[in-house]
């Protein structure tokens, strides 16, 4: 009997192995000469059979392609081998006979074991997957194939994260691929890179690109509202989906939200600035619809609610004497006195600057917060003299009404709001905005102005038959006519408790 068996690097106990040049000078040792043959391989016409012995036993060692003529009989694909040498009954001479072994697939088990070495080697599981071991012992899933005549790799994850089976299933799916006639490694280029641009067309990013073009028309308060209901009620659930992809149901759910504790306008309002958002994305070929118009009627309606406002005119003289005994700082208590006076909106009193009054023309010039347009206010005479008696404390800074904190910036937002509440008015009587109602009503209902004067005063937009919208100074002699009347009236609502 004669035997000789082959194994390389790594034998199954982990210990020991042989390198490629050792096992096939180990192979070559196995031949007997015979006159028929000069080649210590067999060719393919010899025995090749799978022995389930020699799979348990062999080496784990993976022989790669040869060319070589005397090694034709292991061409074709990697696999085990084992070598047997075995007395002839009549020739005399040794007779060998080659056990092909398939390769053992992987399991989480070896995976677990295949320590780092001095250099990355790899561990073959079949169908052209293997696990690459780094020396610092990371690991690497790899599938290689042939496409279009060329040995190609790919990468298919790395291992825990990748699980066995999970890297199977990407292996089939490029072998599929392949089959196709499509090479998977620029398959997973185009898919990233298409990932790539949906990562840059999330909605929060559109959202924001959105918010910097408008946001320029817009007063920062405005601007920083529509951001702060953005930041607030939306981009924590949607800011980073695709824009594209966002669905009706997924964006119902966000405002649901808002709904649900009880702010039903700001939820109308959110929906209203997230369709503006995809509108823009439409425009700019990121998005093909938009899915917030899908939910119009979805929503709970709201109640309009008029902002509290005095309009009796006893009641209104009864609040003037209470501001003019308003015991508070003089800015905020000139800001008061003032208020009834122009009935601007509020962010546009208390941002007021120096350099748009002109108190010899009595003439207050400024960009309307809301429209951005230009505006004039006439000022009457009780508005020219509440400024001059400010004017010492405030006239060199550059806001009429500075803050309390900070000169340099205007007054706080509740500082009008917070002096009516000392005062004891409540909140469900008078607003900041509610010297603007009550100039609108009783300059038509009472002193008997025209409604398109009343209206351009109050900087709304009023346009002609013709469509056309009113400039600035449309109707500037009727209007410092009115404004005058209306600060005499107040003066005798004030002085005269029981005018009119």
């Amino acid at each position: 009997m004669f035997l000789a068996a082959v194994t390389a690097e790594p034998a199954p106990d982990g210990k020991g192995g042989r390198s490629e040049a050792e096992v096939c000078r180990a192979i070559a040792k196995t031949q007997t000469p015979a006159a028929s043959t000069n080649s210590p391989i067999p060719a393919r016409s010899n025995t090749i059979q799978e022995n389930p012995e020699t799979r348990l036993n062999a080496g784990f060692y993976c022989l790669k392609h040869y060319n070589y003529s005397n090694f034709s009989g292991l061409r074709g694909p990697k696999r085990y081998i084992d070598i047997r040498g075995q007395q002839g009954a009549t020739s005399g001479a040794p007779k060998q006979e080659f056990t092909v072994v398939a390769p053992m697939p992987l399991s989480d088990a070896k995976i677990k074991n295949a320590k780092p070495r001095e250099k990355t080697y790899r561990v073959y599981d079949e169908r052209g997957l293997y696990l690459e071991v780094s020396p610092k012992g990371g690991k690497w899933w790899r599938f290689k194939y042939r496409f279009r005549g060329k040995e190609k790799r790919i990468s298919l994850g790395t291992y825990p994260d990748t699980k066995l089976g999970k890297a199977r299933e990407k292996r089939d799916e490029a072998r599929r691929l392949v089959s196709e006639d499509i090479d998977p490694s620029q398959q997973k280029k185009a898919h990233k890179a298409a990932q790539a641009d949906l990562s840059a067309n999330s909605f929060e990013l559109v959202a924001l690109e959105w918010h910097s073009k408008k946001s320029p028309t817009w007063s920062q308060i405005h601007a920083d509202n529509i951001m702060g209901r953005l930041k607030r009620d939306v981009f924590p659930w949607l800011g980073q989906r695709p824009i594209a992809e966002i669905t009706a149901p997924e964006l119902l759910q966000v405002i649901r939200r808002i709904e649900e504790r009880g702010a039903n306008e700001t939820a109308h309002r959110v929906l209203s600035n997230c369709g503006e958002v995809f509108r823009y994305a439409i425009a700019t070929g990121r998005a093909e619809r938009d899915v917030a118009a899908d939910l119009r009627g979805a929503l709970q309606p709201t109640v309009k609610k008029h902002l509290a406002a005095v309009t009796d005119p006893k009641r209104v003289g009864e609040l003037l004497r209470m501001i003019d005994g308003y015991e508070g700082t003089l800015t905020v208590r000139c800001a008061l006195k003032l208020a009834p006076l122009v009935f601007v909106r509020p962010g546009e009193l208390r941002t007021a600057k120096w350099e748009d009054i002109d108190l010899e023309k009595a003439e207050w010039r400024f960009t309307v917060s809301k429209t951005n347009t230009q505006h004039i206010v006439p000022l009457a005479v009780q508005a020219v003299a509440i400024l001059k008696e400010l004017q010492p404390l405030t006239g060199q800074r550059e806001y009429v009404f500075p803050g309390a904190r900070s000169p340099k910036r205007p007054m706080s937002n509740n500082a009008v709001l917070s002096a009516l509440r000392r005062m004891e008015i409540e909140k469900e009587e008078m607003s900041g905005h509610g010297f603007r109602a009550m100039a609108r009503t009783i300059l038509d209902e009472i002193l008997g102005v025209r409604p398109d004067i009343i209206e351009h005063q109050l900087a709304h937009q009023v346009r002609d038959p013709l469509g056309r919208a009113y400039n600035r100074t449309a109707h500037l002699a009727e209007r410092r006519k009115m404004m005058q009347q209306w600060a005499d009236y107040l003066l005798d609502l004030k002085t005269q408790p029981h005018y009119p």
